[in-house]
């Protein structure tokens, strides 16, 4: 619950990643590395919800955040490599000729 009332702003948090109107190889690219980043200088502090991107900056944030036009919220689980269900169902075997 806000402190006060914005009038046009909306009550939702970050609007779902549109991977459709992004280039989502540089926009995952540049949000992985702002988590590197932050790993690096606090290796021990609290776990991020995501990123925020803004143009050629971003931040890391810990809670849903509510954006501005130009920001885009780049969730954590994207960004980390996610383990498939069906991962060990596939062996390769080797072609025969």
């Amino acid at each position: 619950m806000p402190s006060f009332p914005i009038s046009g702003a909306t009550t939702s948090a970050a609007p779902a990643l549109r991977l459709d109107r992004i280039n989502s190889q540089q926009v995952f690219q540049q949000a992985r590395l702002v988590i590197y980043r932050y790993q690096e200088v606090c290796p021990g502090g609290p776990e991020p919800c995501g990123v925020v991107l803004q143009g050629a900056r971003g931040r890391v944030v810990f809670d849903q955040p509510v954006l501005l036009p130009d920001e885009q919220f780049v969730p954590l689980d994207l960004l980390q490599g996610r383990a498939s269900p069906r991962a060990g169902a596939r062996i390769r075997m080797p072609r025969s000729r």
